[in-house]
């Protein structure tokens, strides 16, 4: 079982980002946790409404969800906000860790992204997502959600006020870019990822036995070394 931490500036970030990605954790038995670093403040709707949203989402994701209680685009990437993921990652024992693109024109991921990196410095998986404001991003990790992709949209719909506020939370438009890196990673629908550090743990898969008949006519033979 896997740790998985998923950290994005706004309520709302990481669904966009991750949110198939993190529906296939959980159905692989992988423990996840969401920390939202704000409120979501400047953006449309209350922001008690949109705490409310962003933990229906999260229970629609079947996910743990802690605040960082940071303001809205005044997020910075000091000694506060390191500290601020450094407990989360304490708390979790995260393994592998989910943030924004550390190029982006919105400065809360930015600043988010780069304290997430050096919190995350002892970390072996750290995967940058793409958000809509992201301004570079050259994939080359995927994950297949092609059985999670409407879990992905039923979290985003709990997010009502963006919804009916912002056109890259339409439905139509994640489907679109889930297709899209689909086409690249060769499935039908994905979550792309750029690496900051990932590890493969090859160790625990399981070692085959000298001789192991399989199906059919394939015979599968561990050598000697």
């Amino acid at each position: 079982m896997r740790n998985v931490l998923a950290v994005g500036a706004h309520p709302d970030d990481i669904e966009l980002g991750c949110g198939g990605a993190l529906a296939a954790h959980r159905a692989a038995g992988d423990a996840v946790t969401m920390l939202v670093v704000t409120g979501g403040q400047s953006g449309p709707g209350a922001t008690a409404g949109r705490r409310a949203e962003a933990e229906a989402a999260a229970c629609s994701l079947d996910c743990l969800l802690i605040w960082g209680n940071l303001v809205d685009c005044a997020v910075n990437a000091d000694a506060a906000t390191i500290a601020l993921i450094e407990r989360a990652l304490e708390k979790t024992g995260a393994d592998v860790v989910y943030v924004h693109a550390p190029d982006d024109s919105h400065q809360d991921h930015r600043a988010v992204a780069a304290a997430t990196v050096s919190a995350a410095r002892h970390t072996r998986r750290v995967l940058h997502y793409r958000s809509p404001s992201t301004t570079r991003f050259e994939p080359s990790v995927y994950v297949d959600i092609g059985a999670h992709l409407d879990r992905k949209i039923d979290a985003l719909s709990c997010h009502a006020s963006q919804v009916e506020n912002s056109a890259m939370v339409d439905p139509e438009v994640v489907a679109a870019s889930a297709r899209h890196f689909g086409a690249q990673a060769r499935v039908r629908y994905a979550e792309a990822f750029v690496p900051g550090r990932f590890v493969w743990d090859l160790a625990t898969v399981p070692v085959l036995p000298d001789t192991l008949m399989g199906t059919g006519d394939y015979l599968m033979t561990r050598t000697a070394a």
